[in-house]
């Protein structure tokens, strides 16, 4: 029969294809309250989230197969995985890899070589922070529906649509997006149209005319800034898109806003 002791030991996974970092990283939770697993690349290490369900991931950026930004968005478009804390470790430390990692859903990132006390602390402070946040049991309906979210296609397009909502304004082509996602282009256009009805160019036209609308409703910003922020050249086709899809320019939409 398993102890009060052990049943109540956090489950770390760390995701490094390096076996010395695996190694050092062992070493230093095993002397911790910690129950430990490791995976050598962001598939394998997403699909031992799926099955563990660990309490944390130390997940590190650069790997073959697929990286720690790839698997982060995959866990972060899943129902079963989107809760579980992710800590980014590695040797890259310029801003953009900060922001990306921390952007796309990472609690915190750290810079190796780190100190292990300093790691040791924050993932005491990360674990501590998600038991506060632990959302309460779920009912037998709800169980069911998040299963049925966490289907591989569904997570896919989650994690497509996570991807577009977050880039409006500079979106990479369609395999770049795809490789985004740990996919190719022909697999992401064919599963994408099965679980929406729309190809991801549609997908990508109505967020921008969503958020546009958003915009020019709820803030003051200029008609010319709303459509270089939502991924539009200039206002005149964005003006043109946007009469397409609501009627109006979004001018005289604004101006209606406005008015009532």
């Amino acid at each position: 029969m398993q102890s009060t002791v052990e049943s109540i030991r956090s489950k770390i996974l760390i995701v490094d294809d390096s076996a010395f970092e695996q190694r050092m990283l062992v070493d230093l939770l095993s002397e911790l309250p910690y129950k430990v697993s490791v995976a050598f690349n962001g598939l394998q290490g997403y699909q031992l989230a799926l099955a563990q369900r660990p309490d944390l991931i130390l997940l590190d950026v650069r790997m073959p197969n697929m990286d720690g930004y790839t698997a982060c968005r995959l866990l972060k478009a899943n129902p079963v995985t989107q809760d579980i804390p992710v800590i980014f470790l590695s040797g890259a430390d310029a801003d953009d890899d900060r922001i990306l990692g921390l952007s796309i859903g990472g609690v915190d990132y750290v810079s190796k070589p780190f100190s292990p006390g300093e790691l040791a602390a924050r993932i005491q402070v990360h674990l501590n922070l998600a038991r506060r946040q632990q959302a309460p049991p779920a009912e037998a309906g709800e169980t069911a529906a998040v299963e049925a979210e966490s289907d591989p296609d569904a997570v896919l397009v989650n994690a497509v649509k996570r991807l577009i909502a977050d880039n409006l304004a500079a979106l990479p082509g369609l395999a770049e997006i795809a490789r985004s996602v740990g996919t190719y282009r022909e697999k992401l256009s064919q599963v994408f149209r099965e679980q929406t009805g729309m190809t991801v160019f549609g997908f990508i036209r109505e967020e921008r005319i969503r958020r546009g609308e958003e915009l020019l409703k709820d803030t003051d910003i200029d008609v010319q800034d709303i459509a270089l922020l939502i991924g539009f050249n200039n206002a005149g086709n964005f003006a043109t898109a946007f009469r397409e899809r609501m009627g109006v320019t979004p001018t005289a939409y604004r101006q209606a806003i406005q008015k009532k």
